[in-house]
């Protein structure tokens, strides 16, 4: 039950109810990856199933899509979306300029390509993802398989010369296998501590042969509705440049997230 949820995961579950409140009857809307868009998923399901919500839904991932279906939630591909009224997914950091790092789940390629297509981005989060600059958690970059250590090499030729603390790169690891994108792709992660220039690193990166796409997310999110673990919401509009409060009570009997795995 919602009483017996931890701290960060109260925080994570009143930032996905408070965002769900944004999604009206007949929108296409963008489902992220992760375990704070997991509970995203799981609210937008109820709304369905008991306030008749109509909605349709492209998920960024296959675990994000089964988790729709399975919650009953009508899915369809970008491709028959063509363009989406909302996008809301999760983030491994954020700043004050709402500049982003995605991608801790594998699946910040759909997720950039999702959110861009979208008429706005929201960003749901504990407060812990908020930071001065970004970089404390690892970067990633979604590379092909073929030459891959060339690519790799070309990506630590370039950091050298970034405005970055640390220059340390490892390849995702899946147990002892490297670690596979829903496109078959793979993952370095860059572990730079702190990036001095976000959209200078990102362009750099994209220019590299064999790097499909990298995790930072620079002009894409328009609001970022932070959770915290008593109940209270922070709505931050970049656009507006306003921010609200509010609270979300718990209902001690609340079941919905008792068997989320992730």
């Amino acid at each position: 039950m919602s009483g017996e949820l931890s701290p960060i995961d109260k925080a994570k579950f009143v930032a996905a109810k408070r965002a769900a409140e944004m999604v009206e009857d007949g929108m296409r809307v963008g489902l992220g990856t992760g375990s704070t868009a997991a509970w995203l998923v799981r609210c937008l399901g109820e709304m369905v199933r008991e306030d008749g919500l109509k909605i349709s839904c492209v998920p960024t991932s296959l675990r994000t899509a089964q988790l729709s279906r399975e919650v009953g939630l009508t899915v369809i591909s970008l491709e028959e979306a063509k363009w989406l009224d909302l996008t809301i997914d999760g983030a491994d950091e954020f700043d004050s300029e709402l500049n982003l790092i995605k991608g801790g789940g594998g699946a910040l390629l759909q997720e950039k390509i999702v959110a861009s297509a979208s008429d706005q981005m929201v960003v749901i989060a504990d407060t812990a993802k908020e930071v001065s600059r970004l970089g404390a958690f690892p970067l990633p970059i979604e590379v092909i398989p073929f030459g891959l250590s060339t690519s790799r090499a070309l990506v630590e030729e370039l950091l050298i010369s970034m405005d970055v603390m640390g220059r340390a790169v490892s390849l995702r690891m899946d147990g002892a296998a490297p670690y596979i994108t829903d496109e078959g792709n793979h993952i370095l992660d860059l572990h730079l501590t702190r990036i001095g220039n976000p959209r200078q690193l990102s362009l750099a990166l994209n220019q590299i042969p064999g790097v499909v796409e990298n995790g930072l997310f620079i002009d894409i999110c328009d609001t970022v509705v932070v959770g915290y673990g008593d109940g209270r919401v922070e709505v931050r509009d970049i656009n507006e440049g306003t921010i609200e409060t509010d609270r979300i009570d718990f209902v001690e009997t609340d079941n919905l997230f008792t068997d989320l795995g992730d």
